[in-house]
C-alpha cells in the first residue's frame, strides 16, 4: 500500500500537469532502472547460467547493457553524466518502457556453495508491478502528467477528463464513431504534442459524424434532433446551439479539419487540452442525452 508523506496527508500534493522532466527526475528514473540491474531483475530475459549448466545464477549484466545499446537506449550509467549530456524525455521514457518489458522480481532459491551463488527464479508480474509503482510514485510526487500503464508511458488527461478517458473503448452504438473517438483518445494521451494536435482532428471528425447520425438524410435536422434531446429549457437550448455552431466554426477556421496554408495552427499543449475538453464535453452531453453512458 502506498504510504503518503506529510505534505500529501496535509493536502499539498502537486497537480499532475508538468509535461517535462528536469534533470533531477531524469536521474531518479535512471536510478530506479539501475537498481533493477543491480538486483538481478533482468535475469529472466538475460540469464547468467550457472557454470554447471543446471540453473539461473542471476542476470548477465554485460548482455543487458549490450542489448540496451542495440536498442539505442541510454544506459543507466549515463545518469552520472547528466550535467554534460543532453538527454531527452523521449530517451528516458524509452528506457522505462524497455525495462518494464524485461524486468521480473528475482526469487533466490537454493545456494550453490561450490560456485558461491544462489539459483534464481522469477516472478515477472510482481516485478513489473513493483517497477511501475515506483516509477508512477516518482511521477506523482513531482506533479508529472505521465503514468506507466501496462508497459507504456501515457500522458494523463486533465483531471476533468481523466475519469472518462481512462477507459480505452467507447460504446456509442455506432461502430465508426466508436473507432474515431478511440483514435482521438489514444492520440490525446500521447506524450508527443504533434500527435495530440492530431487528436483534435479526430475529435472534430467524431463531431461531424455525430451530427449526421440522428437523420442521415438531413444533417441540419439531425443536429436539431440532437440538441432538442439534450435541452428542453429554451435558454439553455439556445446556448447549446451557439456552442455547437462555434465549435464547428473553430474546426473549420484552424488547422484542424482543413490544411490550407491560411489556417492558423494550434501551437501549445494547453490550447490542445482546452479545445479537446470543450468539444468532448459537448459530445459527451449529447450522447448522454440519448441514453449512452460515457
Amino acid at each position: 500500500m502506498k504510504r503518503l508523506l506529510f505534505s500529501e496527508r496535509m493536502g499539498q500534493q502537486l497537480p499532475r500537469v508538468k509535461e517535462s522532466l528536469d534533470r533531477t527526475i531524469q536521474a531518479a528514473l535512471f536510478q530506479i532502472v539501475q537498481s533493477r540491474m543491480d538486483d538481478n531483475s533482468f535475469g529472466l530475459s538475460f540469464p547468467s547460467q550457472c557454470e554447471d549448466g543446471h540453473g539461473n545464477a542471476g542476470a548477465d549484466d554485460e548482455a543487458v547493457r549490450l542489448n540496451m545499446a542495440g536498442y539505442r537506449l541510454i544506459v543507466p550509467a549515463s545518469a552520472r553524466t547528466l550535467d554534460s549530456e543532453e538527454i531527452t524525455d523521449t530517451q528516458v521514457f524509452d528506457l522505462i518502457e524497455y525495462t518494464y518489458e524485461h524486468v521480473a522480481k528475482p526469487l533466490p532459491g537454493n545456494f550453490h556453495s561450490f560456485f558461491g551463488h544462489y539459483h534464481t527464479g522469477y516472478d515477472q508480474a510482481t516485478g513489473r508491478k513493483d517497477f511501475a509503482d515506483e516509477v508512477n510514485r516518482l511521477f506523482e510526487r513531482n506533479g508529472i502528467a505521465y503514468e506507466l500503464r501496462e508497459g507504456q508511458v501515457e500522458r494523463l488527461a486533465p483531471s476533468v477528463l481523466q475519469e472518462v478517458l481512462v477507459h480505452p473503448a467507447f460504446n456509442t452504438r455506432d461502430t465508426t464513431l466508436d473507432e474515431i473517438l478511440g483514435t482521438a483518445r489514444e492520440k490525446f494521451l500521447n506524450r508527443d504534442l504533434k500527435v495530440r494536435r492530431e487528436a483534435l482532428e479526430k475529435l472534430w471528425d467524431a463531431w461531424e459524424r455525430l451530427k449526421s447520425l440522428s437523420d442521415t438524410n438531413d444533417k441540419k435536422r439531425s443536429v436539431q434532433i440532437l440538441l432538442d434531446r439534450a435541452a428542453a429549457e429554451p435558454n439553455f437550448r439556445a446556448r447549446l446551439e451557439g456552442e455547437a455552431k462555434q465549435l464547428t466554426e473553430i474546426g473549420n477556421s484552424f488547422f484542424i479539419r482543413h490544411t490550407e496554408v491560411t489556417k492558423p495552427h494550434i501551437v501549445e499543449s494547453r490550447q490542445v487540452d482546452y479545445l479537446f475538453h470543450r468539444l468532448f464535453a459537448l459530445i459527451r452531453l449529447l450522447l448522454q442525452a440519448q441514453g449512452i453512458d460515457m
